[in-house]
């Protein structure tokens, strides 16, 4: 028995709660999973988990020596990286998740310089707005926007978007230019909503002029669960759209889009990198993330004006 990768595969059984799961993270089959849990097991003279046909559960004696492990694993990590100059040259695989606009517009661009910097880091690259099962599908850290919800993540504040309200030409020679928010609620006016996939619901945004404060969720004739998509269909004249302002930018210097209600504020959305606590971060996941932050300081800094009213995805 290997001990490293039996220690390996099973923090990666309780940390995914499956060893279906744990092999498919590790490229190993499920019976080599197995084998070395039950080596591990037996070498310990303890048991280490409870398995039944639906689910796995580390037992207490488990839950003591999970935690010891991934502090050894992470002083391995640690002493490979020194003896290797990995914390001068990071290097490896990156498993990351971020939005669909923001790594269109953001990320993928910039990537070039990052390579430049850090060549021997490679991503496999998520591009979604589901919410992500980090350990369970191995997922090193997503980037999201909007408070982080999920209390069992270590998230780190890298930017806040500025926000604005925008139609296409086509919308607003078709129904006219609203000049109030209200008239987005009960009047012709339509939005494209946004679903917000932890919700399924399109979120109400709150704006204010003064002292004038009201909550607009609007009438939609189409909602949708991707940030290109909820784009387009504002650009086709489907409805007005909340957007940050670094994917109304380009569209409002061709004139595909329109800013509405420039009197009135909306809050910044808070941007995040989130990963697992009990996941080490290593120097490869560390200059990510320093990288992000020094990208979202040119595309959208962190905010230090008061919120309106603070919007959880």
């Amino acid at each position: 028995m290997d001990r490293f990768d039996a220690m390996q595969a099973f923090a990666r059984v309780v940390e995914t709660g499956s060893f279906t799961k744990a092999a498919a993270t590790l490229h190993m089959s499920k019976t080599t999973v197995t084998q070395l849990v039950q080596q591990l097991e037996a070498r310990l003279r303890v048991k280490l988990l409870n398995r039944t046909t639906r689910k796995v559960n580390v037992t207490a004696d488990g839950a003591v020596y999970y935690e010891r492990v991934m502090r050894v694993l992470a002083d391995l990590e640690d002493a490979e990286g020194e003896l290797s100059s990995a914390s001068a040259s990071p290097r490896g695989r990156l498993r990351v998740d971020v939005p669909s606009p923001f790594a269109r517009m953001i990320l993928v661009p910039a990537l070039p310089e990052f390579h430049l910097r850090y060549p021997d880091i490679h991503f496999d690259l998520g591009v979604s707005d589901r919410p992500v099962d980090i350990i369970g599908e191995n997922v090193d850290c997503v980037v999201r926007g909007g408070e982080l919800v999920d209390q069992s993540m270590v998230g780190r504040h890298v930017g806040d978007l500025e926000l604005g309200v925008f139609a296409a030409p086509s919308y607003l020679q078709r129904l006219g230019k609203p000049t109030h928010p209200s008239e987005l609620q009960d009047t012709h006016h339509r939005t494209v909503g946004y679903l917000w996939k932890r919700t399924g619901k399109a979120l109400p945004y709150t704006m204010r002029r003064g002292e004038e404060c009201l909550t607009v969720q609007g009438r939609y004739v189409l909602a949708v669960d991707d940030g290109n998509a909820y784009l387009e269909a504002g650009l086709a004249g489907l409805g007005v759209l909340w957007l940050p302002q670094y994917m109304s930018r380009p569209h409002q210097e061709q004139g595909q889009l329109l800013p509405l209600f420039e009197d009135w504020q909306l809050d910044p959305m808070p941007m995040y990198v989130a990963y697992p606590p009990n996941r080490h971060v290593s120097a490869k996941l560390r200059v990510f993330i320093d990288w992000i932050v020094d990208l979202m300081r040119t595309h959208a800094p962190i905010s230090t004006a008061p919120p309106l009213g603070r919007r959880e995805v």
